[in-house]
């Protein structure tokens, strides 16, 4: 494969001329000349790529694949700034087709009402169509009342259901409460339409130069799916699966000793909750929250949960992904898995105060962050205060203590990766999100995002001597490119266009 420019590596950059794969794998980068010699040596096909640049495949290792599957087939709230404009986007589909409404993205934040919508407000455009429509963030949603009461939703998740000053229920639910709302959503999906989605998901992520997805806290059924499609050959990227807490206690129950793999998948840990989101303030911080002075959040798991499926997951070789967006969450994570032995994950880590740093790095963990959150959470100073604001998304400052690993937690942000190296690289600045005036010298190179997004996010699947390299002996996964992202200007970042993927030296896009 000749190219006028191969990136094998990215701390320093290492750039080829070519490369020669067979089997599946890098077995030479390097000149041009002495890759043709060895490539007819190997009786080997010359693919000539021109002026294009290859670059090693990129790794998500954070997504919620059904869910951006379903994400993709619904409806878009992301843009809408208003409750009126929400109810005229529900009165459209309302307007069309039968049966339930789903919708993803609206946040509250940017809603010049200033508020939560609620189902009153949903009724209104959709009459007694059940809808559900989820928080940017996925942590909190809100339903119709045909929804609500379709599913008894008020009564089966008690404190979990939002009420106004009156103690009426407001349709909004929050953590454990939309769990619930979306395993009663996906019982209505039938199997052919649930595979639709696991698809249409990768196929969106294969377009931005991916070829290997990490899924973070998913059920059985959908195990199920992708293992039908994988022993098919149907399953075109890598894909790495960490399930939910329920599932995973039945994968204890058998004892099935990990990692399970069944052609392009591979299950390979269990996902835990220890808090929330900073948008629906559920994340647990340690001190309350400057706009909300009697919220902390909501601990979700504590040090001993994280201990105990630490254990369990170790013992038959599987590995744990903590989400902890706050600080106090944080704690709990930090002393759940103080004496473990494997190597364990933490997601997102919004919110890490000075004190929290040493004892992040001596537990040897892979931090798996979402610098997209920088711009989508825009209203984060207003959240903690100018005080903390410095202990938000502070990526170069963690860098230094654990090995970082770049996702986009999608459909929770754009699986873009474009998007989101662009965010991790300004922070914000040229659209005026006031937390990088607080964080100055948080921003990544360019080149140390592609690291992270290559080897960080392969070391935190624990596969770094396999993937997210090309230098001989790794797999043969690789984008190309029409520029050059570490040549172009930071706003052409999100202008970078992917001609073609390659999956163990195969194409699929």
């Amino acid at each position: 494969m000749l190219a006028r420019r191969v990136y094998t590596w990215f701390s320093p950059p290492e750039v080829a001329e070519a490369l020669v794969t067979y089997g599946g794998r890098v077995v030479y980068a390097g000149s041009r000349e002495r890759a043709l010699r060895v490539g007819r040596e190997l009786d080997a096909e010359v693919l000539d790529l021109g002026d294009s640049v290859v670059i090693p495949g990129l790794i998500d290792p954070h997504v919620h694949l059904e869910s951006l599957g379903l994400s993709l087939n619904s409806l878009d709230l992301r843009e809408v700034s208003s409750i009126e404009e929400l109810k005229e986007v529900l009165r459209r589909a309302a307007g069309s087709g039968t049966g339930w409404i789903f919708g993803r993205g609206w946040d509250q934040e940017r809603f010049k009402e200033g508020r939560c919508p609620t189902r009153w407000d949903v009724d209104e455009a959709v009459g007694r169509r059940p809808a559900v429509l989820v928080r940017v963030c996925g942590h909190m949603a809100l339903l119709s009342t045909a929804a609500a009461e379709e599913l008894d939703i008020e009564r089966r998740v008690g404190d979990r259901a939002i009420r106004d000053s009156s103690g009426t229920f407001t349709g909004l639910v929050v953590e454990e409460g939309v769990g619930e709302v979306m395993r009663e959503f996906w019982r209505r999906v039938d199997d052919p339409t649930l595979s639709k989605y696991l698809l249409d998901a990768v196929s969106a992520a294969a377009r931005y130069g991916i070829t290997t997805l990490g899924v973070a806290g998913t059920s059985l059924r959908v195990l199920s799916a992708l293992s039908k499609l994988a022993s098919g050959g149907s399953l075109p990227l890598r894909v790495r699966l960490y399930l939910d807490r329920e599932a995973f206690d039945k994968v204890v129950e058998a004892s099935l000793a990990g990692p399970i793999e069944v052609g392009n998948l591979r299950v390979v840990g269990v996902k835990l909750f220890a808090d929330g989101s900073l948008g629906a303030r559920t994340a647990y911080l340690s001190e309350p929250y400057e706009d909300e002075p009697g919220a902390r959040g909501v601990k979700l798991a504590d040090r001993e949960v994280v201990a105990r499926y630490a254990r369990l997951a170790e013992e038959l070789g599987y590995q744990v992904a903590v989400h902890a967006i706050g600080d106090a969450a944080l704690d709990e994570v930090i002393a759940g898995l103080a004496g473990c032995r494997g190597r364990h994950r933490v997601e997102h880590l919004s919110v890490v105060r000075d004190d929290q740093l040493e004892a992040l790095g001596k537990l040897g963990v892979a931090g798996v962050v979402q610098p997209h959150f920088i711009v989508t959470d825009w209203w984060v100073v207003r959240r903690v205060g100018a005080r903390r604001a410095r202990w938000v998304y502070r990526f170069r400052t963690l860098s230094r203590y654990v090995q970082l690993a770049l996702s986009t937690d999608a459909p929770v942000e754009p699986v873009d990766p474009w998007e989101n190296i662009y965010a991790a690289v300004t922070r914000g600045a040229s659209e005026g999100v006031e937390l990088s005036r607080y964080t100055k010298g948080e921003e990544l190179t360019v080149a140390e995002a592609l690291h992270y997004y290559t080897y960080g996010s392969a070391y935190a699947l624990r596969e770094e001597g396999r993937l997210g390299s090309l230098r001989p002996g790794y797999l043969a996964d690789f984008a190309v490119l029409d520029r050059d992202p570490l040549e172009v200007g930071v706003d052409e970042l999100r202008r970078v266009r992917v001609l073609g993927v390659y999956v163990g030296g195969v194409r699929v896009l």
